[in-house]
């Protein structure tokens, strides 16, 4: 069985995913980074976008708004502003708030509606 790490993603007002993982992919103001069991410790700011957490049983994809992230130990915590599974996102709700916000030239809002439809595409 390969080496495994303990994930936590958390959003700002529930825990959204915990369990065990071999890989996680995310987003970082310094680029994407992949983090395995045994890496070296680490604290990051995350950017807006797609989470990918490699299980046993296959990928978990969430798109993630902000926050932080740390490593040590083989534990890993996502500690994120927002946080939405690809399982939980309405794709025709996710695709209307990206044309409103093109519409409306609001590019953060643009970038939350771009990450949400590309953290389901991803799952």
């Amino acid at each position: 069985m390969a080496a495994e790490l303990h994930v936590e993603l958390v959003a700002a007002d529930r825990s959204v995913w915990s369990g065990e993982a071999t890989l996680v992919i995310a987003r970082t103001t310094s680029g994407d980074i992949g983090v395995m069991p045994g890496h070296q410790p680490l604290l990051g700011v995350l950017e807006s976008g797609p989470v990918t957490i490699r299980t046993a049983d296959g990928n978990v994809v969430a798109a993630v708004h902000g926050g932080f992230i740390s490593f040590a130990d083989d534990k890993l915590s996502l500690l994120a502003e927002v946080a939405e599974l690809a399982d939980e996102i309405d794709i025709q709700r996710a695709e209307r708030a990206l044309e409103r916000a093109k519409s409306a030239a609001d590019a953060a809002a643009e970038r939350r509606a771009d990450v949400r439809l590309r953290a389901v595409a991803g799952h």
